[in-house]
């Protein structure tokens, strides 16, 4: 039979050819030359019958490495008598690629061996391009035109999957909001954009990418002493903004690659922690790391790299410290914190591992334990009729998790610990994300209605705090301990103090101090009317097994 272009058909299953209204098709033989198209292809392709038909199959595909591969991936495939499917570049034509999901599919003989293949594609060229638009506009940033943070991520880990020696720079504007301030808008753009393109004209052909809004990143084979040449060409090029130069001066660290650090991750978290380093001692330089700062990322990197098999083999562990009610004059709680004890790293300290895990999110894993253990030991007084509560740190990163409520509920039912035996302290950084996202106040207010109390540590010590009060389900504060330390030795700091507690106070809250230290500072706080004391002074962390209970 013949088809609509005039070309010989061999007849096709029903299926197959009612298909071809929706498919390009095309037919070869068992050497994969073409002997049928339909004109769906046709049209889409580009290619006409003269020069299609007596050509093998291979003349379809990018004349890339990837492209033959692939070709000869399909081929083997249903040349062993199997179905092959997926997305694939194919060439028309004008030389001008297009995309389609294909399907090869094997018609075998009798004897087993291939007999023709049948492709059945379907165009997406259009949703390919979209998606590669979209992901241009994801790698790049717009204002600037230099590489996105995302783009720099993929850049920096195909430059470590090729053993490439590179400097990691991290380049920051000194005092940016106040230039930014003393101009328009306008103004702003304009000094982004002028900033960029210096850092072209200096690094040249290196990578560079726009990390934040006054913030970037530079990928560079040459040393210190060629990226600090930089700050020379700023003075000889400086930016006009009205007509007036702009006095402007960068930091910026530098971190090198294998050398001080071998993954992204670590090698931008070691420039940012480089260019801290210099801000700190008055900016307008870029170094590298010192030495001091090198030893505290590596042991970063250590904890990182050890932290999962610690979690798998338990060797982490909760340690309690204890909390003193001035009412009753007994402990009537512990705050239960996780430490772990390693050979080569020593007592890493709550803190510590706390910041590794939501890093690498462990956090989630290291939340459950810490709760599971507390739930237990909290469970087992209930047993007891002792009236003592345990106190659990959580994360913003575990309440990302939509499902934290049920994990909670689910620990509490499985270690049969009564809901209003268990309070959850919260950070201020944990509080300013609850109130961008409800879906974090919800879940809070769900644990608040099935009796889990919320406290806020390190009250005090954020512009927020006293708007969190408002907003948020707390029904306890903690004052930070950086308050009471000079609590004795500064007016200012206990009328501060005093002014928390009695804040507290009046919205009904609970407000305990941490870090008490000494006999003196806890007659003051009690003087001032604190509810309940924390510290040195009361208790350190202790294991489960040394933890005293009247």
């Amino acid at each position: 039979m013949k088809s609509e272009s005039g070309q010989f058909m061999p007849e096709l299953p029903d299926l197959l050819h009612n298909l071809e209204q929706f498919y390009m098709v095309i037919r070869t033989d068992a050497e994969g030359v073409i002997f049928y198209t339909n004109k769906k292809f046709l049209d889409i392709s580009k290619w006409t019958p003269k020069r299609i038909l007596g050509k093998t199959i291979w003349q379809m595909f990018p004349e890339t490495d990837e492209g033959v591969e692939q070709a000869h991936l399909i081929w083997d495939t249903v040349n062993k008598g199997k179905t092959w499917s997926g997305a694939t570049e194919k060439m028309g034509r004008t030389g001008e690629s297009y995309h389609v999901n294909l399907i090869a599919i094997p018609f075998m003989n009798d004897e087993g061996e291939l007999n023709s293949v049948t492709f059945l594609e379907l165009d997406i060229t259009q949703d390919v391009n979209i998606r590669n638009q979209l992901q241009q506009i994801a790698f790049i940033d717009f204002e600037t035109g230099l590489m996105s943070r995302h783009k720099l991520e993929a850049t920096v880990n195909e430059m470590i999957q090729e053993d490439k020696h590179f400097s990691f720079v991290h380049i920051t504007i000194d005092h940016y909001y106040t230039l930014k301030d003393l101009h328009s808008h306008d103004s702003e753009r304009v000094l982004i954009k002028s900033f960029s393109n210096r850092l072209k004209r200096f690094f040249q052909d290196n990578p560079i990418a726009r990390i934040g809004i006054s913030e970037f990143a530079v990928l560079t084979p040459f040393g210190d002493w060629y990226i600090q040449g930089f700050l020379g060409f700023l003075e000889q090029n400086p930016i006009y903004i009205d007509n007036n130069a702009l006095p402007i001066s960068v930091s910026g660290g530098i971190v090198r690659f294998p050398e001080d650090q071998q993954t992204y991750n670590h090698l931008i978290q070691a420039a940012l922690t480089a260019t801290k380093d210099v801000i700190e001692h008055g900016g307008g330089k870029i170094v590298s790391l010192t030495s001091e700062s090198h030893r505290g990322l590596n042991r970063r990197a250590t904890i990182d790299r050890k932290m999962l098999t610690a979690l798998n083999e338990q060797s982490l562990q909760v340690v309690y410290q204890p909390q003193w009610d001035v009412a009753s004059g007994q402990i009537n709680m512990y705050e239960a914190l996780v430490r772990w004890e390693d050979d080569e790293l020593g007592i890493v300290m709550p803190e510590e591992l706390i910041s590794v895990a939501e890093e690498n999110g462990l956090i989630h894993e290291i939340g459950a334990f810490v709760l599971r253990n507390a739930a237990q030991l909290a469970a087992e007084w209930a047993k007891s009729k002792q009236d003592i509560k345990i106190s659990v740190n959580s994360s913003v990163r575990e309440f990302s998790n939509a499902r934290m409520p049920e994990k909670v509920h689910s620990i509490l039912e499985a270690t049969g610990c009564p809901s209003n035996r268990i309070q959850l302290e919260i950070t201020e950084r944990f509080a300013f994300q609850a109130e961008e996202e409800q879906s974090l106040v919800g879940q809070m207010n769900d644990l608040k209605e099935k009796g889990i109390d919320f406290a806020l540590d390190d009250f005090g010590t954020g512009y927020g705090s006293f708007r969190f009060l408002q907003n948020l389900p707390i029904s306890k504060i903690k004052i930070d301990k950086e308050f009471i330390g000079s609590l004795l030795t500064h007016n200012k700091t206990q009328q501060l103090v005093e002014g928390m507690i009695r804040l507290g106070k009046s919205l009904g809250l609970y407000v305990v101090a941490e870090g008490v230290e000494t006999e003196e500072q806890m007659d003051l706080l009690i003087s001032m009317g604190i509810d309940a004391i924390q510290g040195y002074h009361i208790g350190v962390p202790v294991t489960l097994e040394k933890i005293a209970v009247l």
